[in-house]
């Protein structure tokens, strides 16, 4: 109720709204600034990346002594070294073409599954939800999962191979010729999917007018893809390539439940190398160099991929 002054009425004091409330906030929360709300975001690329990062360079330059339990300065002997390595080499050609390969391969059966699944037929939307499931599954469990469908014994891929008179009497994992193809399918089965909904988001929304034109004037089907869907989708393709392009160049998992970069050094690839120096031979500054000599070449593809397709970087 108002109280009674001298001079008058005296409104009684209310509570403070909702409003007062939120102008009590914390400066920082009020500021229109970014710097304060990037704040946490840029600790944990600080902890997370630029140390780790950093670090790496300057691990490069030493390298760990079992004797004295310490790393010794070494400069540039690891670069050296590194270069004159023949199975480096190997390493990476084998990671080149399991590059190429797994991403031409996904690339031509992502659009072709992308364009089946275009539409808004009863059905369809619970086929494109399917596509997910593959993603969910961790690389190093579907690894497992291939490495016994691939088995020399009872493996149902390597029996139905042998009966179809593709495959001899070897294992597909156990011959060089065939093992990284083994790999290859694991790969291909798993992030295929990836490629589909990506596709299918940049199918889904293309305008109609042209396609509806195009029909009108009497164009067939390839013609439609060819003069339409690829240019209209070019930027959407060549992002996905990029995408899986990186991860495809930094492949482990598959490769180490499967085949341990075997037989001999028919499936080495280059994480597959940094990591058995650094961990199996205790050679950290040549490991840390390898990692570093893979983000270079990612780096220079990736540059030369974005300049070529005109993308903003």
């Amino acid at each position: 109720m108002n109280q009674r002054t001298e001079t008058g009425w005296k409104p009684k004091p209310q509570h403070p709204s909702r409003d007062a409330a939120v102008l009590r906030a914390p400066k920082f929360m009020l500021s229109d600034h970014a710097l304060p709300w990037l704040t946490p975001l840029l600790a944990m690329l600080l902890v997370f990346a630029l140390y780790p990062f950093f670090y790496n360079i300057w691990l490069s330059m030493h390298e760990f002594v079992p004797r004295k339990r310490a790393l010794e300065w070494v400069g540039g002997d690891n670069w050296v070294k590194l270069f004159a390595d023949t199975r480096m080499w190997g390493a990476l050609g084998v990671t080149l073409l399991y590059t190429a390969f797994c991403l031409i391969v996904q690339l031509v059966l992502g659009m072709g599954i992308a364009l089946l699944l275009d539409s808004d037929d009863p059905g369809f939307g619970f086929l494109r939800g399917v596509l997910t499931l593959t993603l969910v599954i961790p690389p190093a469990i579907t690894g497992m999962m291939f490495l016994l469908l691939e088995d020399a014994q009872f493996g149902v891929f390597t029996y139905a191979l042998q009966q179809l008179g593709i495959l001899g009497t070897s294992p597909i994992l156990g011959n060089s010729s065939t093992a990284l193809l083994g790999v290859m399918i694991a790969d291909i089965w798993q992030w295929t999917p990836f490629m589909v909904l990506i596709f299918l988001a940049g199918l889904r929304a293309m305008p109609t007018e042209p396609f509806e034109s195009a029909l009108i004037d009497g164009a067939s089907s390839w013609q439609i893809f060819r003069r339409l869907t690829l240019p209209m989708l070019g930027k959407v393709i060549a992002i996905a390539v990029l995408i899986r392009g990186i991860d495809l160049f930094r492949t482990f998992d598959y490769v180490y439940v499967m085949t341990s970069g075997g037989p001999g050094t028919a499936t080495y690839t280059l994480s597959l190398y940094a990591w058995q120096q650094t961990f199996s031979f205790i050679k950290w500054g040549y490991g840390a160099t390898i990692s570093l000599f893979s983000l270079l070449v990612i780096l220079i593809v990736a540059n030369v991929f974005v300049a070529l397709t005109k993308l903003r970087w």
